[in-house]
């Protein structure tokens, strides 16, 4: 099998390419440009998009004697995943760069040339397992618990899964890998994983938000509309939030306020009670399926609504207009603009964006 590994400099992602060699695959490194800016050292930076990352890449590549290209997909990223965070912050919306990028990059944009250059797969260091299933291929959480990248991966479609290859879905933990990179004598064996989002290499998102959406001041109001303080931009308050909010008006029964909206049409940002977080019901319009489709339109099911959020029993119910969820026991602090992955057991069933809410405390009147 012809396989274009996609190499991020990391240790993941070297050993995924590794070990496809070792299984006989014919096997081309890859590295991902996904940024013009001139000076993107790992100095200060905490992302995985550095030039030292492409030159990670290539010492790995040159290790296991394959060839190395680096591909620029600086503009379509800024297209895809770069302008819909902003657009998405301008909506009052809390979107995952990491799963736009995973759904319009590395298996949409990456996976079209691959194909069309003749590679039958392309090979990812991320943790999460394929499985036959008696319907088809599925996607499933990777053995590791603790690394399981399954929700970031749930935009991924039936025919994206059959031209998938994940290494490492099986390997037991992180550690084993590092052990095993340290073996090959791969030069990245220790190096630290990359967090936060790669095209704000600071971590200052609200610093970056203000400047590309720019800061208007607004009100911070309750849930019944009374404003109990100002703020300089609602771009930088998220659902949950709790520090910064800079409240002026104490709560009647003196506990703390959180965000519980974010309303971008008037700039206000709406604050309440911690047990207002509380969320009875999601729904959203873009919903895909990772495989094959569910046979029925309701159906009980797992709902993670964050990357490292426990999942949640409930139940969904699917029609041509969207998805929606149900949880056993409310959700808590869920924003417009999040991803709902939906799980039976293991397998990823699918994903939506989610556009509504419903609190599972109503607002007195």
């Amino acid at each position: 099998m012809r396989v274009l590994a996609a190499m991020s400099g990391g240790v993941d992602s070297a050993v995924a390419a590794a070990r496809a060699v070792d299984a006989g695959h014919d096997v081309v490194g890859v590295h991902l440009a996904l940024s013009r800016a001139g000076g993107t050292l790992r100095t200060g930076s905490r992302g995985c998009c550095t030039i030292e990352d492409a030159m990670d890449a290539r010492r790995v590549s040159d290790l296991l004697g394959i060839p190395y290209y680096v591909w620029d997909f600086s503009e379509r990223f800024r297209d895809d995943v770069i302008d819909d965070f902003i657009a998405e912050y301008r909506a009052g919306r809390t979107p995952n760069p990491c799963l736009r990028c995973n759904e319009k990059i590395k298996f949409a944009a990456l996976l079209e040339r691959a194909l069309e250059l003749g590679f039958d797969a392309i090979c990812t260091g991320h943790y999460a397992s394929l499985v036959d299933g008696p319907d088809g291929l599925e996607l499933h959480r990777a053995s590791d618990a603790a690394k399981d990248q399954s929700y970031v991966l749930g935009v991924l479609n039936a025919d994206q899964l059959a031209h998938t290859y994940f290494p490492l879905g099986d390997t037991p933990s992180k550690a084993l890998v590092r052990a095993e990179a340290a073996e090959r004598g791969i030069t990245v064996a220790q190096k630290p994983d990359s967090h936060d989002i790669c095209f704000i290499p600071d971590g200052d998102t609200r610093g970056w938000l203000a400047e590309k959406v720019g800061a208007e001041a607004g009100e911070i109001v309750d849930r019944e509309g009374t404003v109990v303080g100002e703020h300089d931009g609602a771009h930088a308050f998220t659902v949950g939030q709790r520090r910064g909010l800079r409240i002026g008006t104490p709560a009647p029964d003196g506990k703390p306020r959180f965000v519980l909206e974010v309303r971008p049409v008037n700039n206000t940002v709406v604050v309440g009670p911690r047990e207002a977080l509380a969320i009875a019901e999601i729904s959203g319009e873009r919903f895909s399926w990772a495989g094959p489709a569910p046979r029925e339109s309701e159906f009980a099911c797992e709902v993670q609504i964050r990357a490292h959020a426990d999942p949640v029993s409930a139940r969904a119910w699917v029609s041509d207009d969207g998805v929606r969820v149900v949880p056993d026991e409310p959700f808590d602090g869920v924003a417009p603009g999040q991803s709902a992955v939906l799980y039976i057991g293991t397998r990823v069933l699918g994903q939506f964006t989610i556009d509504s809410t419903v609190s599972a405390v109503p607002v007195e009147a």
